[in-house]
């Protein structure tokens, strides 16, 4: 009887520390898995940027004027005299006809009271605007320059706006985003020398949106309408996912 009950307790004592080694053996199985998984799923997400200073090669400038009276004839005509003195302006500082162009006409008619509320006659007010395209923009940018010339010859401005636009966008895609590509994988490199380990694989990668504005100024995105500046800045940034092993 003590023989069958010593032969039971080693029987179970033995099934015990097969089942804890079995524990060990899962555990520390798991463990390495989870670490190795750990691993594999570590990332890095850099960013690369290329620039490039750039002048731009199309100029828009629109000047607008107006004139108001209480007839419409004696309005009409002293506009036509505006218009006339700002293409004259154009022709000086060297531009062609061709590159003028009337972008924009507007009439306005209101009845007027005296401080009774009776009728007082009325008021014409006649609006003009002429735009120059050309892409000699440092010539548009001297030419700006000299705008009070206008006024000295009667010229009532309403407002003058002139664009700087770089339109050879395109051209310069596929260098600037080969270059940022580089200088993302330069940085991801750099981490992981800091950090003892490697670089793997792209995990995922987003170029970003291309972005112009002055060189000096706040950048705007791609496909705004200028700046008043020639002197442009071309910017591009590419965010790069790696996978880093070690």
């Amino acid at each position: 009887m003590i023989g069958k009950l010593q032969g039971d307790r080693a029987l179970l004592l033995g099934a015990v520390g097969i089942f804890s080694f079995s524990l060990m053996a899962g555990g520390y199985l798991l463990g390495d898995g989870l670490r190795r998984a750990k691993s594999a799923e570590r990332s890095i997400a850099v960013r690369g940027v290329s620039e490039r200073d750039v002048t731009a090669n199309l100029a828009t400038w629109t000047i607008s004027f107006s004139d108001e009276g209480s007839e419409l004839a004696g309005v009409n005509a002293r506009v036509e005299q505006q218009s006339a003195a700002v293409r004259r302006f154009f022709l000086r500082a060297g531009f062609k006809p061709g590159d003028m162009t009337d972008s924009g006409v507007s009439f306005e008619r209101r009845n007027l009271t005296d401080r009774d509320g009776n009728p007082a006659g009325e008021r014409v007010t006649v609006s003009r605007s002429i735009e120059l395209r050309t892409t000699d923009v440092m010539r548009a940018k001297r030419a700006n320059e000299a705008l009070a010339n206008l006024l000295k010859e009667g010229v009532e401005l309403d407002s003058s706006s002139l664009n700087f636009s770089f339109t050879k966008l395109n051209e310069l895609k596929p260098a600037m985003i080969a270059e940022a590509t580089v200088r993302a994988r330069e940085s991801a490199e750099q981490f992981a020398r800091d950090s003892g380990s490697e670089v793997g694989q792209i995990r995922n990668a987003s170029q970003g949106y291309f972005s112009i504005g002055p060189r000096d100024g706040a950048d705007s995105e791609e496909g705004s309408e200028g700046s008043d500046s020639p002197f442009q800045k071309v910017r591009v940034v590419t965010t790069i996912d790696y996978d880093i092993a070690g």
